[in-house]
């Protein structure tokens, strides 16, 4: 499945039945699914089959869904009144039974006053209902285009965070081949600081300098932070082949990341860890930034 944005536009516009309409889909960012829906006047019964086509095709985005409606021209359309038919059709019957007389025609009933109405069309039941079904058809052409436009964007997306990635996996690797966090340069750094500081003050005890000097090699090992971004990497770009509604792992993922590297940050004993460190922040905020994108 592609990668899909939350981000997308798209409009559709249609005539008919006296009206003409316009259709307009506005998309951003998002928690979850919200759509905010803005319907003419006496349109309310659209309400929920739009909200369920949307449901059907998204999953997360703040979605505005307006519709404007002009009306053409008033629309006329012709209606039996059958209550009244009915009470003809009874007294022509009774009055049928008492005298010798011929069937009414068709013609003769629907001349009769009352008989046959001129109604507006949006009153007419039969139009309402097929002016609703092409509504709900030109919005299904709309929806059509945004997930289209969301899914060109996702695929951008997809290609600044797969550029990220790269970036990452390079900076975590040059921090992997760093002489600064080979043993010997930890050993010969520490030493030269306890040494520095027994010159200084010569009755500080040796052995606990070099326990506390111990201590520190320890804490400044990042083997745990790089193996960590190392599987963090391989995980994104698993979520980024799988494709579809995975912007919320990315998210989560983003989030390790950046735990990872201000900790790295923060055991970095070399300016020139330090220097990567700060390299690869720059990396996971712009991967934060985007992943913002995803739905």
């Amino acid at each position: 499945m592609a990668l899909t944005s939350m981000t997308g536009f798209a409009r559709a516009a249609g005539a008919g039945h006296g009206y003409r309409w316009t259709w307009e889909l506005r998309s951003v960012n998002g928690k979850g699914l919200d759509i905010r829906l803005r319907l003419p006047p006496s349109f309310d019964t659209l309400d929920q089959p739009v909200r369920e086509r949307i449901g059907k095709l998204l999953q997360r985005g703040n979605l505005q869904v307006g519709l404007s409606l002009q009306r053409e021209t008033t629309a006329q359309a012709l209606r039996v009144n059958e209550e009244l038919l009915r009470q003809v059709l009874d007294l022509v019957r009774r009055v049928g039974s008492e005298i010798d007389a011929a069937p009414p025609t068709l013609d003769g009933l629907l001349s009769i006053r009352g008989i046959l109405e001129t109604v507006d069309a949006e009153d007419d039941p039969a139009v309402a209902e097929a002016l609703a079904a092409d509504l709900l058809a030109d919005l299904d052409l709309a929806l059509a285009e945004l997930v289209v436009a969301r899914n060109r964007e996702g695929a951008a997306i997809g290609a600044v965070l797969n550029a990220r990635m790269d970036e990452i996996e390079r900076l975590t690797a040059a921090a992997e081949a760093s002489p600064a966090r080979t043993v010997e340069a930890i050993r010969k750094k520490l030493a030269d600081q306890v040494a520095a500081l027994l010159d200084a003050s010569p009755a500080l005890d040796p052995d606990r300098l070099h326990q506390e000097a111990a201590l520190l090699a320890t804490r400044a090992d990042i083997r745990e932070e790089l193996d960590r971004l190392t599987a963090h990497v391989a995980a994104a770009r698993a979520l980024l082949a799988e494709g579809g509604p995975v912007g919320r792992k990315l998210d989560f993922l983003a989030q390790e990341f950046n735990r990872e590297t201000n900790t790295l940050c923060a055991k970095a004993n070399d300016r020139s860890l330090t220097a990567l460190g700060l390299d690869l922040k720059a990396a996971v905020d712009q991967l934060r930034e985007q992943v913002q994108n995803l739905e």
